[in-house]
């Protein structure tokens, strides 16, 4: 199994490769028990850096234990306060895996393009800031071109692609959860056996 994979958000259906990767790589983490924290990077004031907090938006209403969300439009996670919401993750949580999502600056043939890694990101990268590394899978999608001027590029990226990749990103995590969820609740009922064993008299 690869540990990278690319997909094009503005296929049909992009996002069941989504699901499928996230469901293949993490479902033994979800069944384990383990924390997994989705933290979506970025920030609004800014249309190329507005992926992650799209993303969590999208997600906001998401309600399953073991599975969190960190990064919205109404909270962004930024390079403000990157270090400090890990060090709040690391305290409030025993070993979670974590999936880091933000927007890159790429190749123009890669635009619109998801990449999924088993690899931490490097928030800011882009526009040279020296941030932590964060993540032990990285969802990101190229919003733009990269090279120079990268400030000015990202304020001048398409909102378009940008809720594109947002879509096949949080639809393909949102479809992920769901089947995770179905998966345990399969397993954590009763069975009928059991359930006739514990109601002889029915």
């Amino acid at each position: 199994m690869n540990d990278i994979i690319k997909i094009d958000s503005l296929l049909p259906n992009s996002y069941v490769e989504v699901k499928n990767y996230l469901y293949n790589n993490l479902k033994d983490i979800v069944f384990s028990n383990r924390d997994i924290i989705f933290v979506c990077i970025g920030t609004d004031r800014c249309t190329g850096d507005s992926l992650g907090p799209l993303v969590g938006y999208k997600l906001k209403n998401i309600s399953q234990n073991k599975i969190h969300i960190y990064g919205s439009l109404e909270n962004p996670v930024h390079s403000k306060n990157i270090t400090n919401i890990i060090n709040k993750i690391n305290c409030n949580f025993n070993n979670p895996y974590i999936v880091a999502i933000d927007s890159c600056l790429g190749k123009i043939n890669n635009i619109g393009k998801v990449f999924i890694d088993k690899k931490p990101l490097y928030p800011g990268l882009a526009v040279n800031k020296n941030l932590p590394p964060i993540g032990d899978l990285s969802i990101t999608g190229i919003v733009n071109i990269g090279g120079s001027f990268e400030f000015i590029v990202l304020q001048n990226t398409r909102l378009y692609t940008v809720m594109t990749l947002a879509d096949c990103i949080s639809k393909g995590i949102n479809h992920f959860i769901l089947k995770v969820s179905r998966e345990m609740e399969y397993i954590n009922k009763p069975s009928k056996i059991n359930y006739l064993q514990k109601n002889k008299s029915l």
